[in-house]
């Protein structure tokens, strides 16, 4: 079985910055525009990055919205440590209807086995709403392009078994 290589036509994504500093203006956010970019080369056609506050409500609204709406991908940057602040996987809990644990761990496991030992640190989960995937990924830019090394050959596969196609 030949998983399906080409990202099926019109497929969305979605980008979410989970931020108080990059929400407030302290800084700029490198690492949604980074996921942005990454997932325009993969084909997508690509909303925000959308920049919350770390907060479970405000994370779980723009989440809901999107399934709502119906988009294939909404990954996730930031929000995935351990400080206080860091809700994101909580807010993604929320919306979450199956879990997809397997995507979370390979993305944790990329990054540890290519000089990174802190991404084991990241809570970051991963899983489906209705036909999206939602994805944590960790607020670095690093963090984000280990992640798009991760999803990247599986998210044509991944879009396409949601939106109904074999497997």
């Amino acid at each position: 079985m030949d998983p399906v290589s080409e990202l099926p036509t019109g497929a969305q994504a979605l980008v979410v910055t989970a931020s108080n500093r990059a929400a407030a203006g302290v800084y700029e956010d490198r690492s949604g525009a980074a996921l942005a970019a990454g997932l325009a080369e993969l084909g997508f056609e690509v909303e925000g990055p959308k920049v919350r506050p770390d907060d479970v409500d405000e994370l779980e609204d723009v989440l809901r919205a999107a399934v709502d709406a119906h988009i294939d991908v909404v990954l996730t940057t930031g929000g995935t440590g351990l400080s206080p602040t860091d809700v994101t996987p909580e807010a993604t809990r929320r919306v979450l209807e199956r879990e997809a644990p397997g995507l979370a761990e390979a993305v944790r496991r990329y990054g540890a086995e290519n000089g990174v030992p802190t991404s084991v640190l990241s809570r970051g989960v991963a899983g489906t709403a209705g036909r999206t995937l939602i994805v944590n990924l960790p607020g670095s830019t690093g963090g984000v392009q280990d992640g798009l090394a991760v999803l990247g050959p599986l998210l044509p596969h991944v879009v396409s078994q949601l939106r109904g196609g074999d497997h």
